[in-house]
């Protein structure tokens, strides 16, 4: 049994020319119709993973752990950590995950890590009994991330992260780690930020990759759509063109963290040589990769 279903967590609104880089505001508007401040709607969400007794959870969204006035500086929709209670809806308790799989660190993406924000007291770490993977380049960033991208990150994560003993480093370019096993294969990108691991979970009959930032969700599969987040915009199109060449030709799944309506679509590529969703999955509940190669 390898059973993956998708997991929400915290919504956002963040500015809409900031998500689509320099696409005009009358292409993407179409796309993501944005709010009177110009802001689209964007959700965080997670991927589940139960093979056989073991649960793993790729990412944990971006949580409550802001203060207010950050949390309001970031278009936090909710007050409460809707990833815990949407794991608890899907029958998890966050304390039963065994492994939390970062694609990096960015706060809206591993802020779930943390408990709420609570006046005066620090931050805790979640998921008590969970190995926490995270890329080596990925993690060297967080620690000492450039100017153009320090806001980005959580002061102090990476140190919680380290103190807990349960921190398993992926080296550079590694395609597997031991915590994991060989369903779970990894696939590294820089042009969001430097070293984003891309999970590739294997089954008998199907299987999926975590897209992560590199494809934040269909809007983005047209390959010169980027964000104005993105460190290396070139570089990260001829990345999405390498990772579609594979997704085709071994029929991958594209797992989306961002899109509102859609956790996971299959790809076409026209003869015009543009790429967009054949078939798409508003969610994931148990699809079993062992069993189908696709959901349903």
């Amino acid at each position: 049994m390898l059973r993956v279903s998708s997991i929400l967590g915290n919504s956002q609104r963040l500015d809409g020319g900031a998500m689509f880089g320099n696409a005009p505001r009358a292409l993407w508007q179409k796309w993501l119709p944005p709010d009177e401040l110009g802001r689209v709607p964007l959700v965080c969400r997670a991927l589940l993973i139960e093979q056989d007794a073991r649960k793993v959870l790729l990412e944990t969204g971006i949580g409550v752990f802001f203060e207010p006035k950050l949390k309001e500086r970031y278009g936090v929709v909710e007050d409460e950590h809707v990833l815990l209670g949407s794991l608890k809806a899907a029958g998890v308790d966050h304390t039963e995950i065994d492994a939390v799989v970062l694609s990096h660190l960015h706060f809206d993406h591993a802020g779930g890590l943390l408990s709420p924000f609570r006046e005066g007291q620090p931050p805790e770490l979640l998921f008590p009994r969970a190995r926490y993977v995270v890329g080596q380049t990925a993690l060297e960033r967080a620690r000492a991330p450039h100017l153009r991208d320090r806001a980005s990150f959580i002061p102090g994560l990476p140190e919680l992260l380290e103190r807990s003993g349960r921190l398993e480093v992926v080296r550079e370019r590694a395609e597997t780690c031991d915590v994991l096993g060989a369903s779970f294969r990894f696939w590294q990108s820089d042009g969001h930020t430097p070293g984003m691991l891309h999970t590739f979970v294997v089954g008998a009959q199907g299987q999926l990759v975590f897209c992560a930032d590199l494809i934040p969700g269909v809007p983005w599969l047209h390959l010169p759509i980027t964000m104005g987040y993105d460190r290396f915009p070139e570089r990260l199109i001829d990345e999405k063109r390498a990772l579609y060449e594979r997704a085709l030709g071994d029929r991958v799944g594209l797992f989306f963290t961002h899109d509102p309506a859609t956790s996971l679509a299959f790809i076409g590529e026209d003869a015009g040589g543009r790429f967009s969703a054949t078939a798409s999955f508003a969610a994931l509940d148990g699809w079993d990769l062992d069993v189908s190669a696709t959901p349903g």
